[in-house]
């Protein structure tokens, strides 16, 4: 009997304390709003870039990331979150898209067209 209280009194004190934990003081909740409001001014950045802008505009939001890429093909982050990520294809201005041997240039210019954009995912950064 005494052991079966004892069970029973440990899993209220256990349980109240796991309740009192997952509570938000009055601090953490304002934290969580000032999280969620950060995000979502982060994401209407990331989202006024659009297909058919160039490198150039694209540069004022996001910055290059490590990892494979070509001039024409490129992961970029977020400026305000490296974890922000897009995929980007661009089609190449004033030059070829491939050189003399069929590969897809490595060149990068600031006037090339933004032809597709992916929606903003969250991953680990990449390093070289």
């Amino acid at each position: 009997m005494r052991l079966r209280a004892f069970i029973i009194l440990a899993s209220v004190t256990i349980g109240g304390a796991n309740i009192i934990q997952a509570t938000p003081q009055p601090g953490q909740l304002q934290s969580s709003q000032d999280h969620v409001s950060w995000v979502s001014e982060a994401l209407k950045r990331m989202q006024t870039i659009k297909p058919g802008m160039t490198r150039e505009a694209l540069l004022t939001v996001f910055t290059t990331e490590g990892g494979l890429s070509t001039g024409l093909r490129r992961t970029f982050v977020s400026r305000d979150c490296p974890y922000f990520k897009v995929d980007v294809e661009f089609k190449a201005v004033g030059r070829p898209d491939r050189d003399n041997d069929g590969r897809v240039t490595l060149v990068e210019g600031s006037e090339d067209i933004i032809v597709k954009i992916s929606q903003p995912y969250l991953q680990f950064s990449i390093l070289d």
